[in-house]
């Protein structure tokens, strides 16, 4: 099996519609757990790149596996955070550091075990971005192709570790080594996003997320958790998804985030983002002011806009708002599950010159 994409959805040849997919093929559904080795090479790194596969490598190395990483770092710049290493640490990962001044450019992921080999060739660094909404392209080549090629991630490892950069393994029993101050921290971002970052998310919402809202206060269809279900490709469009759940046996991953509901000219200071890293693999957006509401219906549009590090804000556009729906809705052209249910990104530059709307009101 081998297939190459270009993706976010834009195109594929083979079973892959994504480097992520890929991924999961190589480490999870193509995999057991405790054989051979992962391997992970990637100019840049953070938190919300590995979420997905944290649990999947904890298990890996608790039953005799092994993951090996090599990722770049810089004093001055932000290549490889502080987050996502110390995750990686945490479950056991084999971690490499090599400073800047030899800057490590190349990605590519696979397996080795006795029996086979595989090898993912991809311009995706092993971040939110790189794995969702950058637009990346991904070689993916079995055990045939591999061994026809006369590859070895022994032998590669082996190379890399043989030139004469400077290389640093980080380790959790001492934080104020040199290794650490390559590495940047991604609770102090910027206080202005890159204006890549400043997009909005276009959700055209099912019955699952507006049955709460239409049901009566105190009805029976009322209760129960409100949120949205977003993209699995959310990836990049929210902070770190560092705090882990400590009840149940599937994993999740959660943020904080600051939510203006800008309809009900309300603020949710707490609103918690939730990454179901071991059941469905889709995020859930905490969205409870509205329950009760009546303000959204199925295939009304949900907007919303990414304005701050952690500030976002929350518009619906009615089906009946002719003069906004329509031109919002070629956006929403990516599927989730089976069920008709869509979603599209664009830039809060373009939400504005779409709609007429500006977003952070309150800057």
């Amino acid at each position: 099996m081998f297939g190459f994409s270009l993706h976010p959805n834009v195109y594929s040849v083979g079973p892959h519609t994504g480097l992520i997919r890929m991924l999961e093929d190589t480490w999870v559904k193509g995999h057991t757990p405790g054989k051979g080795t992962f391997y992970i090479i990637s100019g840049f790194a953070n938190y919300n790149g590995g979420v997905r596969f944290y649990d999947v490598f904890s298990e890996h190395i608790d039953k005799g596996g092994k993951v090996v990483s090599i990722f770049s770092g810089s004093t001055a710049q932000r290549i490889t955070s502080k987050q996502v290493v110390k995750q990686l640490l945490q479950v056991g990962v084999d971690v490499t550091i090599v400073n800047r001044k030899r800057l490590l450019h190349a990605k590519c992921y696979g397996t080795e075990t006795k029996e086979d080999k595989s090898l993912i060739v991809t311009s995706g660094n092993f971040t939110g971005p790189g794995m969702s909404q950058n637009v990346e392209a991904s070689l993916f080549l079995d055990n045939d192709l591999v061994n026809r090629l006369g590859f070895s991630w022994k032998a590669v490892i082996r190379s890399i570790r043989s030139q004469r950069w400077d290389f640093y393994n980080p380790s959790l029993e001492n934080e104020e080594s040199p290794a650490w101050k390559l590495l940047y921290d991604e609770y102090e971002a910027e206080p202005k996003l890159d204006e890549t970052e400043e997009s909005t998310l276009l959700l055209v919402l099912g019955h699952s997320d507006t049955a709460r809202i239409l049901a009566e206060p105190g009805s029976v269809e009322s209760k129960g958790t409100q949120y949205f279900w977003l993209s699995r490709d959310s990836f990049d469009f929210f902070p770190p998804l560092t705090i882990r759940n400590v009840r149940g046996y599937k994993a999740t991953y959660s943020c904080l985030i600051k939510l203006n509901y800008v309809d009900l000219g309300i603020k949710d200071e707490e609103c918690r983002v939730t990454f179901e890293a071991e059941n469905n693999l889709d995020f859930r957006l905490g969205t409870g002011k509205l329950r009760g509401t009546k303000i959204a219906q199925p295939g009304d549009i949900a907007a919303i806009s990414r304005v701050g590090e952690d500030e976002y804000e929350l518009r619906i556009i009615k089906q009946s708002n002719r003069k906004y729906f329509q031109s919002l809705s070629t956006y929403a052209i990516n599927f989730i599950g089976h069920r008709g249910k869509k979603y599209g990104f664009l830039s809060n530059q373009e939400f504005e010159q779409v709609t007429g709307i500006s977003v952070a009101l309150e800057k």
